[in-house]
Parts: structure tokens; sequence; C-alpha cells
């Protein structure tokens, strides 16, 4: 294994002094592993606080911001955060919304988080991600697992709680963000986490896991390499079965690296993306491409598709001031 690393014990400490460190507009308390605004919490907004296993950057600590989420919980690589992470987090304010993704650790830790802020008088409201297609129910999720709508979730909520929008319309509209969300990923390489020193599976030099899930769970299926445009094919193909788009429909783009793949394969993955939704008459009114929900060093392309309203495309075009998504700020 090599990494850039001091030991495998400390990459989340470490990397939490880096993030101290390069962003002046966020306070890290590396004590409590707590990622949040500088400046503390916005007075009388509803707070968005997210988190989850490390290891996916620039998830969700990236996304702390304005416009974006108040706080970030990041657990050891590959592991949920603790309720006493979250409780940290959480600010009185006008009521909290957690951004859960599904996966049982983070679901059952954000659950138990929400109730001890009940007893302190604090309302929290949970939304639940849950968009990929590719399998459902496995070791680790009952249910979708929750992936790259996380994002989207995370900047057209962020951008409603920032007007000043209430508790119930902030979670409402985060939930049909992510109902209106799919999400397919390919990996073309195993990711290694520093603990295990080794790669999480086997691929030869010729196969790919298809369905593929962010922390390396097995996918649908273990194929022979195909060329991107059969990958984005076989992608949307599945994402299009779920969610059917019709011609004129508007959507959110997210062409995301995993980690290891280069920003010009991804370009090249989203050249087809763009291919595929001509062929068919549905508009991609807004786009990313580029690596927002990471799974360590894995190679391999994730993309998630939002049918979009004309509130979503608005809130998604609202000024966002995170080290990860900045514009209009």
């Amino acid at each position: 294994m090599k990494k850039l690393i001091n030991s495998p014990d400390t990459v989340l400490a470490d990397a939490l002094a880096g993030i101290s460190a390069a962003h002046s507009n966020q306070s890290v308390d590396t004590q409590t592993c707590v990622i949040t605004r500088a400046g503390g919490p916005s007075v009388g907004k509803v707070a968005l606080i997210s988190g989850g296993g490390s290891g996916h950057e620039p998830l969700h600590g990236g996304f702390v911001g304005a416009g974006m989420l108040h706080a970030a919980c990041p657990g050891e690589v590959f592991t949920s955060p603790v309720p006493d992470q979250m409780v940290a987090a959480v600010n009185g304010g006008a009521g909290v919304v957690f951004i859960v993704k599904n996966y049982t650790g983070d679901v059952m830790n954000f659950q138990m988080a929400a109730e001890l802020a009940a007893d302190d008088g604090i309302e929290v409201a949970t939304v639940l991600v849950d968009d990929d297609v590719a399998v459902k129910d496995s070791t680790w999720t009952a249910g979708r697992r929750g992936t790259g709508a996380t994002v989207f979730v995370e900047k057209i909520a962020g951008a409603f709680a920032e007007q000043g929008a209430g508790l119930g319309e902030v979670a409402e509209l985060g939930r049909r963000v992510n109902a209106a969300s799919r999400s397919f990923a390919v990996a073309l390489t195993a990711c290694t986490t520093p603990a295990a020193g080794k790669p999480g599976f086997e691929l030869a030099e010729d196969e790919m896991e298809v369905g593929v899930g962010i922390h390396g769970e097995p996918g649908r299926s273990r194929e022979k390499l195909e060329p991107a445009s059969a990958i984005v094919a076989r992608s949307l193909d599945a994402i299009f079965a779920d969610q059917p788009l019709a011609a004129g429909d508007e959507t959110i783009v997210m062409v995301n690296g995993l980690g290891g793949t280069p920003l010009i394969e991804l370009y090249v993955a989203y050249a087809e993306v763009a291919k595929y939704f001509a062929e068919r008459g549905v508009r991609i009114a807004r786009n990313l491409v580029g690596n927002y929900i990471t799974s360590l060093d894995m190679a391999g392309v994730s993309l998630t598709v939002c049918k979009a309203d004309e509130q979503m495309l608005a809130l998604w075009d609202a000024p966002v001031n995170t080290p990860a998504l900045r514009w209009g700020a």
C-alpha cells in the first residue's frame, strides 16, 4: 500500500488538521470531530447537518458553508460517526435537518442523536437519501443505498434554509429532491482503506464491478470491461428504467469520479451522457463533472440524475460558498 499518510491510525485526525488550516470559513473541532461554519450557527434559520464515514471527500465536510451545510460529522474511514458528534453539531436555532445516507450505521446513530436532541428541546427532522438503483437490501442497508443524490439534497435544501424556510418546508423539499433522484456506479478498480492495507476486492484487468457501492460493496454483476459509451448507456438505462424521463423534462446531472478517475475520463463519460440525453430529448439544465462523493482511491464513475422542477433549479442556482462548491457568492 502506498498512501500519503502518516499512520493508518491518525488519518482522520491529520486530515481534520489540514481542513482547519486550509479553510478559514470553517471551524474544525478536532476533539469532537465536527466541522462547522466559522462564526457559529445562523440565528433564526434552520440548520442542515450531515455526516458519515470519511473516505468520500469532499462529502461531507467540503460542503459546509453558506448555502449548504451548517455542520458535518466525519467518522473514521468508512465508519459511521457516533451520536455524540451529531449532538455536538446541533444548535437550537429554528430546528435542525439531518441529511442521512441510507446505511445501517448512519441511520441508527443519527436517529439516536435526534432523540438526544429532542430531550434537549431541539426539533429535528430527518431526510433519508436512498437514490442508488443498483441494488436493494444488502449487508450495509435495508433498502437502497444513499449515494450521489446527497449532494443535490444538501445544495437545494441548504439554499432553501438560507432563504429562511421553516423546518418542515426544508425537510419536505429535501425528501422531494431525493425522490426525484437516481444514481448508478461502475468501478474499474477496488479501493484500499488505510487500515486494511489492501484492496477491498479483486478485479481482473479486464473486469468491472457494475452497480458498486461507495464503500466497495458488490454491485449487480461483474462484467468484462466495456468502452465508456457502453458503461454510460448501461448506467443510464438502469436509471431511466427506475425513473422514467420524457422529452422536455429538465434534469440536474452529476458525473462523479470515485476517487481514482482522471478528470479527462469523466469528461469522456459526460460526452456520452449528453449524447444519451439528447437522443431522448431530455434536457440537462445543470451539471457537475468531477469528484464530489468518492470512495478513496477507487477508479470508476457514478451517474446521478435529478428530475428537477423550477424551484429546484432556482435553489440550485442560489449562491453557495463551500470548499467543494462555490458560485454566486
